[in-house]
């Protein structure tokens, strides 16, 4: 499909797992997501999601 990606094709343009993808999916994390069947299909020009658990040891003193 013209201008989105599988979850395949983004976990390798991400560096990811494709689990890890699938996760940001099912938790609403990347914007534009429409499922095709039982595949997903995602924007290629989505940004991979932020991991909230980074940058947390700044924060504590």
């Amino acid at each position: 499909m013209k201008g989105y990606l599988s979850i395949r094709e983004t976990s390798y343009k991400w560096g990811v797992s494709e689990r890890r993808v699938n996760q940001y999916v099912t938790e609403g994390r990347i914007p534009g997501v429409e499922r095709f069947g039982r595949s997903w299909a995602i924007p290629e020009n989505a940004k991979k999601p932020e991991d909230p658990r980074r940058g947390n040891h700044l924060l504590k003193k």
